[in-house]
């Protein structure tokens, strides 16, 4: 399916429908917005001031609202303030997901909209992010899975109408390694960090991740710092806020295509095309298998943690380590549009 037929079908399902949008001003929930500007009968944008997003998040959020012409609000819940947040479990993002949407279906009711929409899109679906079954839990619709846009569907359909968006919508907890406390000195000495290195180098994407007082710096073109005086500089700064030590990661931060599928070809059988991706996560064999079962015959297997589904002659096998093989497939572009069905009804083990 072409972009444009991907575009209509998500136009499709917004039509006439009263909404509340989870929105963060990026690309996904800013082509969601734009969209149902033109088609949704009411709609209001919700942001969610949780105290750990970079500066400028909020009026950025405001500003592209006000661009595309729909109604905003902002609701305000401290994460420093809640004491299982700041743990930083593995379960993080579904715990922050919980109370993001738990605010947002409180103002939804309040306001009697019966729709809660975000912008997740399928390439997310191949990402460990265990918050997207908070969407699931809580029947929160994503349009742009159901229409199988991927991130680079997004990039190109915004870049195309010139619609502008927000490039730092990433929440700061994530500079801080799994299992390490987050604490208010941690998420204002990243925020300084990103802010300072921003203005000297102009970059719209800059990461600073804290790593037991390391500072390792991430942005999308390391030349704009590799200058002695601006790395003393830098240092100087930095270390200002109590990070002992500074690194700068010398890969060039670019977006990066995930595949939906990826070719393998069968050693004994040449004239068999497969298909597979490996997913990083568990499936939950039990859960998604009642809702494989609504795209073809299916045997599923809890014991040996597999389920077999059949769609039209074409075999998807998919594994409780995340692996997933499809077969008898006429090739990449049919084995992708099968896993676009797919991967929406996978649960994963949290």
């Amino acid at each position: 399916m072409n972009l444009t037929k991907k575009i209509e079908k998500v136009e499709e399902i917004l039509k006439g429908k009263d909404i509340v949008i989870a929105f963060s001003g990026g690309a996904d929930s800013t082509l969601i917005a734009y969209l149902a500007k033109k088609v949704a009968n009411n709609i209001l944008a919700v942001t969610l001031n949780n105290e750990i997003m970079p500066s400028n998040f909020l009026n950025n959020a405001k500003k592209i609202a006000n661009s595309i012409g729909i109604e905003h609000e902002i609701i305000n819940e401290n994460f420093l303030e809640v004491d299982k947040f700041k743990e930083n479990n593995p379960n993080r993002c579904y715990l922050c997901r919980s109370i993001m949407y738990s605010n947002i279906k409180k103002l939804a009711e309040e306001k009697g909209f019966e729709t809660i929409v975000d912008g997740t899109n399928i390439s997310d679906l191949l990402e460990d992010r265990p918050g997207i079954m908070i969407n699931y839990e809580n029947d929160i619709l994503s349009p742009l899975v159901n229409a199988g846009i991927e991130k680079e569907d997004v990039l190109e359909y915004l870049k195309e109408n010139n619609i502008e968006y927000s490039k730092s919508t990433t929440c700061l907890a994530t500079r801080i390694k799994t299992g390490q406390e987050i604490t208010v000195k941690k998420i204002n000495r990243i925020k300084y960090a990103e802010d300072f290195i921003k203005s000297l180098t102009r970059s719209e994407t800059v990461r600073v991740r804290d790593i037991e007082n390391t500072a390792q710096i991430e942005l999308e073109n390391i030349d704009l710092l590799l200058n002695r005086n601006t790395l003393k500089l830098v240092e100087s700064e930095l270390k200002a806020v109590n990070f002992e030590k500074i690194t700068l990661d010398i890969g060039t931060k670019v977006h990066e295509k995930k595949d939906i599928v990826i070719y393998k070809p069968c050693k004994d059988e040449a004239n068999k095309i497969m298909f597979e991706n490996e997913l990083p996560y568990n499936i939950d064999i039990r859960k998604t298998c009642p809702n494989l079962e609504k795209l073809g015959k299916l045997k599923c297997s809890e014991k040996m943690g597999v389920a077999m589904l059949d769609i039209n002659g074409r075999n998807v096998t998919l594994f409780e380590n995340g692996k997933i093989v499809a077969r008898k497939v006429k090739d990449k572009e049919d084995a992708q549009n099968i896993l676009i069905e797919v991967l929406p009804m996978i649960r994963r083990i949290i």
